[in-house]
């Protein structure tokens, strides 16, 4: 394979006597050399602090934590709500012709949703979702 011939070489910078026209020019300054004096400031971006709260190892039993709202050392209360997975359960076995048994799950404690309560101030603390 044969290549051809070598690009032409850069030319430079344009040689246009109205290139820069725009600006006047810089004046020289007679005597030594000073640094010019500045003139931007630099403003110190701001810290930013980031507070992560852990949620609480809770599932469906009573557990020992600090209340949020009243800040006391407390064993939550447990109060057992319907969840989805309650009414997933209802609706599987009401397709599936078990009418009769599909309100089961509304009785069974293992399938619902458990709310953790503070016994001091009776605020909702935690709310463990089984789905």
């Amino acid at each position: 394979m044969e290549k051809g011939p070598l690009p032409p070489p850069y030319p430079g910078p344009p040689t246009n006597p109205d290139y820069g026209a725009g600006y006047p020019p810089y004046p020289a300054q007679p005597g030594p050399a000073q640094p010019p004096p500045a003139q931007y400031v630099m403003n110190q971006p701001a810290q930013v602090v980031t507070v992560v709260v852990a949620a609480p190892n809770l599932t469906d039993v009573p557990g020992q934590m600090q209340c949020p709202h009243c800040q006391s050392d407390i064993v939550t209360e447990t109060r057992h709500t319907t969840g989805l997975l309650t009414w997933l359960i209802c609706g599987g076995l009401f397709l599936f012709f078990f009418w009769p048994c599909a309100f089961i799950p509304f009785c069974v404690d293992s399938c619902k949703d458990v709310e953790h309560i503070c016994p001091q101030c009776h605020q909702k603390v935690y709310h463990y979702k089984r789905l």
